[in-house]
């Protein structure tokens, strides 16, 4: 395979791996942006819209967390693994997009607007 052939299949390859990604902000970084695995992005930000109320006073970060476990595939968090950390994830980029707001409480409590 020549040099060329390699460089190719390497760009070939990245492309490919970014259309299974999704880019996303965070409120707490405003004009930054991560790209993220897109499928359990996506499985996360449904799982996480089913549980979370219209208005206030909302839930809680821990009560959405618990309620969204029967929402998400075990194919894709097995155990409930690295569900903590997509439900941060998805969180910051709705809030960032305007989907999910925070009330002014302790502990921290979303709601949608």
């Amino acid at each position: 395979m020549s040099n060329w052939d390699e460089k190719k299949e390497q760009y070939v390859s990245k492309n490919d791996d970014d259309r299974d990604k999704i880019e996303v902000e965070n409120v707490n970084t405003p004009g930054r942006s991560s790209r993220v695995d897109r499928e359990k992005y996506n499985a996360m930000r449904s799982a996480l819209l089913k549980v979370m109320p219209d208005g206030q006073p909302g839930i809680t970060a821990k009560e959405a967390k618990t309620a969204l476990f029967e929402h998400l595939s075990e194919e894709l968090f097995p155990g409930g693994a690295k569900a903590g950390w997509w439900l941060k994830c998805v969180q910051l980029d709705l809030e960032a997009k305007g989907i999910l707001a925070r009330a002014d409480t302790k502990p921290l409590t979303l709601y949608r607007p």
